[in-house]
């Protein structure tokens, strides 16, 4: 898409209530931004640095994927930020033209400059004063784009370095606006407690529906617990009782929450559909691996049930990362310790179906699929102290086409040989974007 018919074709989605459409382009973005018309040309990489392997440093790791490259399928960048800062999640401003990423064990916030050189980001601005600018938040993690502005989510608070935490809003020029925080039992901030539901404060994603005015925050645990030893947290009963159980629905314009849902189990992703008429999300929830629905119903108001089972929850597959399809009719589901993806046809909302399962690897964690849903990426890393050990310890981008009945391999790069670390979040670019 071609910078200057951005500014038209934004003016006019907001007006008319709906997101930017378009031919390819990862589907579980803000639909405040531009979409890629064509083929997704890079893979941005956030990763993790590891010790004593290369630099040790945090990265984001630059993969080709234009068709006919010589260098598709490859590396051809590597951009350390100093220092490990348990490097996780990361989003684009509303004009694409920067990468917001965070370090939830330092809240350190890095913005890189995409658009100069798509091939080849570099290091725009960080921010150290993520805490003192937002009077206490901690861990830095979904990074929503909003017109000039970017809302973050963190997940703990500097206090005592539990759940209790807040919606954090920036400009794109990386200057702090206001802190939103998230409802308790003991302040609801206005909002109503939906079937016996108790306000946790918690937080994790956050992701919004324009023309129905909503915005859906979800929740999962604090500093202590995500940056503990995931075998010692498992068996410590009072830290498995430190993780969220609500999903919170906001007014989008006033930043208002409306409503606390009950939604036990920890629920992470929130992804929203694309159709004009789809008024629903989806979330799944790691510890009791069941999928949601938040809907609305027929008298306009907004619920949350559970409506599938992810895998077999009395193994606790620990659902992760999600991916709807622009259609809104299948939904990519991962989870974390059998090493899954599964498709679910989710055609009716209501009733979702499994009807794909592939494993990946020993592990993985993150899936972003192309606008067209014929290109699947997958990464590994799920947190520095949550990743197995030993040789299920397992660093990967993999690749792969949908043929319509089954996930083929495309390439694979493997980040420890590599020397690049923990592969986590990934985003796409393209040169198109940014064309005179």
């Amino acid at each position: 898409m071609k910078r200057r018919q951005f500014g038209a074709l934004a003016t006019a989605a907001l007006v008319m209530g709906g997101p930017l459409r378009a031919l390819a382009d990862e589907t579980c973005q803000s639909p405040y931004m531009p979409k890629i018309t064509g083929h997704e040309e890079y893979v941005y990489i956030w990763t993790l640095g590891v010790e004593g392997m290369g630099d040790g440093q945090d990265k984001m790791v630059t993969v080709d994927l234009r068709p006919g490259s010589e260098t598709r399928g490859q590396v051809i960048n590597s951009l350390s930020i100093g220092g490990r800062n348990e490097a996780h999640h990361a989003g684009f401003s509303a004009d694409r033209r920067y990468l917001w990423a965070g370090g939830l064990d330092t809240n350190r916030i890095f913005i890189f400059d995409v658009h100069s050189d798509p091939a080849n980001p570099v290091l725009h601005k960080t921010i150290d004063t993520f805490v003192k600018d937002a009077d206490g938040p901690v861990g830095p993690h979904t990074f929503f784009a909003l017109p000039g502005r970017m809302m973050i989510t963190a997940l703990s608070n500097d206090d005592d370095h539990g759940g209790r935490t807040a919606l954090v809003e920036y400009t794109d020029e990386g200057d702090f606006v206001e802190t939103h925080w998230m409802p308790t039992a003991e302040d609801m901030r206005g909002a109503e407690a939906v079937d016996g539901a108790v306000a946790d404060g918690f937080g994790y994603d956050v992701r919004a529906l324009i023309r129905k005015n909503v915005m859906l925050t979800s929740s999962f645990t604090g500093w202590s617990n995500y940056m503990m030893d995931f075998g010692q947290m498992l068996g410590d009963s009072e830290a498995m009782k430190r993780f969220g159980s609500t999903i919170v629905q906001w007014d989008l314009h006033t930043r208002q929450p409306k409503k606390v849902f009950n939604v036990p189990g920890a629920p992470l992703e929130i992804r929203f559909p694309w159709g004009p008429n789809a008024n629903y999300a989806f979330s799944t929830t790691a510890l009791t691996s069941q999928l949601w629905l938040i809907h609305e119903d027929d008298t306009g108001e907004w619920q949350a049930k559970a409506v599938a089972d992810i895998g077999d929850p009395t193994k606790i597959p620990l659902p992760v990362d999600i991916s709807l399809a622009a259609d809104d009719q299948t939904l990519w589901i991962n989870t974390f310790l059998d090493g899954m993806t599964r498709l679910f046809d989710v055609s009716d909302p209501h009733h979702p179906k499994q009807i794909y399962e592939k494993k990946i690897a020993s592990q993985v964690n993150m899936v972003s699929q192309s606008w067209d849903g014929n290109r699947i990426y997958f990464t590994s890393s799920l947190l520095a102290n949550w990743d197995k050990k030993g040789a299920d310890d397992q660093q990967y981008l993999k690749a792969f086409t949908w043929n319509g009945s089954e996930l083929v391999p495309d390439f694979e790069l493997d980040f420890y040989e590599l020397q690049l670390g923990r592969a986590h979040l990934m985003r796409f670019g393209s040169s198109e974007l940014y064309s005179a």
